[in-house]
């Protein structure tokens, strides 16, 4: 995470398993959200909960450039306006039927969301790519011990091992769970992306084991 004077950014997903039309569910500070990505590749985040019966948009529909509510069909612009009410096809809904949104970001193959609108561009991380991303149930002091390291400021930790080198962009999702981003060096082959996997998950299973210790903080 990526302090700054008006807020931060936090990385909730990798480009790659978002493709055009889909929808997933993802987790910042304030809560849940549904991240999707409209037919033309445009790119939204808007607030986990349709305002008609309250069912999860992250189980819903993209059709075209909106998101639709599985329960009701009720369909929302990237903007968070709801556009259209199946069961009332002539109404044009109120501008105060909406969802929140918030301001998302691609940068080097990751997907940020800003918390508390920061001013500047999300981090860009010069000569790695997105591998994979780790759902750890373990606090991020107990990755960083389990590392042997400390992560920067924006989150990102650099882990060694005898077969290489891996970095763990961290993101805590409460006090005994991490949404752990692998990166590795830019331009690797498939062998060495399948060594960089087994560290993160040799990194995963040794964190598990320190925070079932009660170890970390």
């Amino acid at each position: 995470m990526l302090p700054d004077l008006a807020g931060f950014w936090t990385p909730v997903a990798l480009s790659a398993d978002l493709p055009a039309g889909t929808v997933m569910p993802a987790q910042i500070p304030a809560g849940k959200i549904a991240l999707w990505r409209s037919r033309s590749g445009r790119l939204s985040a808007s607030a986990d909960r349709c305002p008609h019966r309250g069912m999860s948009l992250s189980h819903g529909f993209v059709r075209g450039e909106a998101l639709s509510c599985i329960y009701h069909g009720w369909s929302y612009s990237q903007a968070g306006h709801c556009l259209r009410i199946p069961a009332h096809p002539g109404l044009a809904p109120p501008e105060t039927i909406r969802v929140e949104t918030h301001r998302v970001e691609e940068a080097g193959g990751i997907v940020w969301i800003a918390v508390g609108g920061p001013a500047g561009a999300p981090p860009h991380f010069a000569g790695l790519a997105p591998l994979r991303t780790l759902t750890v149930e373990a606090a991020a002091a107990a990755i960083e011990m389990a590392a042997g390291g400390r992560a920067d400021a924006v989150g990102l930790l650099r882990v060694s091992s005898q077969g290489g080198v891996v970095h763990c962009l961290l993101t805590s999702h409460g006090e005994a769970q991490t949404l752990v981003h692998i990166l590795t060096d830019d331009g690797i082959g498939p062998a060495q992306k399948i060594t960089a996997s087994r560290i993160a998950e040799g990194l995963r299973r040794a964190a598990e084991a320190v925070q079932m210790k009660g170890i970390a903080a």
